[in-house]
């Protein structure tokens, strides 16, 4: 009883915070680690993840992963009190497990709504996101295929782009999930300098019709900050030192965390930081008064990873990784295989 006590003062907190003191205003992307519903989709190869499949996919297990993905967006709501304002995901099914997620307990005082929309991935898997229509008036959607020019046939996850205002500015979000590095980093990184290359250039044609845009990038580049496809000059070309910057250039915060020994997924005992978000120059370097990329308090960094001890594995192999919610076909009741990241934006 003492318990949902707590959270029922824990939520009143939060919902009056976030509609009563809506800044700074959290941005948030996770890779939600193969988040399946439990149904046999015949249009797509997600035979895996059914309870006739190797992994035994069930409801109970379905459920056991949706508290866990509401538990970790409502404590990174807790850290200031207010729910974030954008969260960016992959791996994701559909837009029903979308739909459960937004209607947990713990979240659905935030109305959140979704933008999504299936790729031609042939597991099924998509990039997506939730928001608070009160922080971004949504002007607009849209998924906007990969391309890859020297693999015209090839098929990957969608960039998903969405656009509008706050605080009547005008801001354009893009969520993606970069090709993975089967067959080595170096064989694949032209695939992900590409898609790189491709945000870039969709950032650009934004700004150059309306210059005061605002551009935040995210999700699972499979490449670290400081690789060729995010600080390139033929994929986004960001910068990762904060005086090099300018309010036309982009920049990505999470060098420096990678720099500082950070990270939010593990390979091999040896830590990287493929959960990014990057923004533009003019979120860092803009005009007095105007919304910003900010610093947590008492950090000296703009980029944040949200890793708790819940979060971990305590014991195994994998001693000190994320705690997945599969390893092989044996079901750890975990999170995911990444930790999530976030930013603050405010004045």
């Amino acid at each position: 009883m003492k318990r949902i006590l707590m959270l029922g003062v824990l939520l009143a907190a939060i919902c009056v915070s976030g509609y009563a003191q809506k800044k700074p205003y959290k941005v948030v992307f996770y890779n939600l680690e193969n988040f399946f519903d439990t149904q046999n989709d015949p249009d797509v190869l997600d035979d895996e993840f059914t309870p006739d499949g190797p992994k035994k996919w069930t409801q109970d297990k379905y459920n056991k992963k949706l508290t866990n993905i509401e538990k970790v967006f409502f404590d990174i709501a807790a850290i200031n009190k207010d729910y974030p304002a954008v969260i960016g995901v992959c791996e994701v099914e559909n837009r029903n497990v979308l739909e459960d997620i937004v209607a947990t307990e713990k979240l659905a005082p935030a109305n959140y709504r979704i933008v999504h929309y299936d790729s031609p991935e042939a597991r099924g898997v998509d990039a997506a996101f939730i928001y608070r229509p009160d922080v971004l008036k949504l002007e607009g959607s849209k998924a906007i295929r990969t391309v890859i020019p020297s693999l015209p046939d090839f098929k990957t996850r969608d960039i998903v782009a969405m656009w509008g205002k706050i605080e009547g500015e005008d801001f354009l979000f893009m969520v993606a999930h970069w090709p993975s590095r089967l067959g080595g980093k170096e064989a694949s990184e032209f695939k992900r300098i590409a898609v790189g290359h491709q945000m870039r250039q969709i950032a650009d044609s934004v700004r150059a019709l309306r210059p005061a845009t605002k551009v935040v990038m995210m999700g699972d580049f499979n490449d670290d900050p400081i690789d060729s496809s995010i600080s390139g000059a033929d994929g986004i070309g960001a910068k990762v030192k904060v005086k090099e910057v300018q309010p036309a250039d982009y920049y990505a915060p999470y060098a420096a965390l990678l720099k500082a020994g950070y990270g939010t997924l593990a390979y091999g005992d040896a830590w990287n930081i493929f959960d990014n978000i990057v923004v533009s120059g003019n979120l860092l370097d803009g005009e007095k008064g105007k919304l910003q990329i900010l610093k947590a308090e008492k950090s000296k960094f703009y980029g944040n990873i949200f890793k708790r001890h819940y979060m971990i594995q305590k014991e195994g192999q994998y001693k000190g990784y994320p705690l997945r919610t599969f390893v092989g076909n044996n079901f750890q009741g975990g999170f995911s295989d990444h930790f999530p990241v976030y930013i603050y934006i405010g004045k």
